[in-house]
């Protein structure tokens, strides 16, 4: 980690928020940005590319890049799925003078705002209500009938903590939503 912080930006929401949506359009609109890439125990989903989407790794090897402090943070957000961003990732960004993007769980973020090596934009990207974001999850596909009860119960919680964040977006429209993280991710890296 560099001895002074560098800037990190840190966008987060419950499951089915839209966060991956909004992350792939900053990333778009804004070439300073770079993807860092998570790690994962969990399986690949779909079309989902190892390196690209997440570094798919399997629990033994995970847990001892934990033992090694390989990760600015981690988090096991479901019963033997771990997620954790890789400190690796974030260095290889900043060398390429370009500022980390992290498309990550709420535990996760409130982790890597209080690390001291990094200078954190974070948004919270919130879900107009419950509802809607039941239906996200369902229209998905990807997951079972237990999986969409663990990740609506777990929203819940999530939700309650939008005000330790920088920002909160409300995803009730895409595209406004995506113009106005658009818009606050740019100030500060113009900052």
């Amino acid at each position: 980690m560099p001895p002074t912080p560098s800037k990190i930006v840190i966008v987060t929401a419950p499951s089915g928020a839209g966060k991956t949506s909004i992350t792939r359009h900053l990333l778009e609109r804004l070439p300073r940005l770079a993807f860092s890439v998570s790690a994962t125990t969990r399986p690949r989903r779909g079309t989902e590319v190892d390196g690209r989407d997440y570094h798919f790794i399997d629990p033994d090897t995970f847990r001892a890049h934990i033992a090694d402090h390989a990760f600015l943070e981690w988090e096991m957000v479901y019963t033997d799925k771990y997620y954790g961003t890789l400190v690796s990732e974030v260095e290889a960004i900043w060398r390429q003078h370009r500022t980390p993007l992290l498309d990550i769980d709420v535990k996760g973020a409130l982790r890597v705002m209080a690390d001291e090596r990094v200078h954190s934009l974070s948004l919270f990207i919130q879900p107009p209500d419950i509802a809607a974001l039941e239906s996200r999850l369902r229209g998905r596909g990807t997951d079972s009938e237990a999986s969409i009860r663990d990740r609506l119960a777990k929203a819940e919680t999530e939700l309650s903590f939008r005000d330790r964040f920088d920002r909160t977006v409300v995803n009730d429209d895409l595209p406004r939503a995506c113009r106005e993280a658009e818009d606050i991710v740019r100030a500060f890296l113009d900052a």
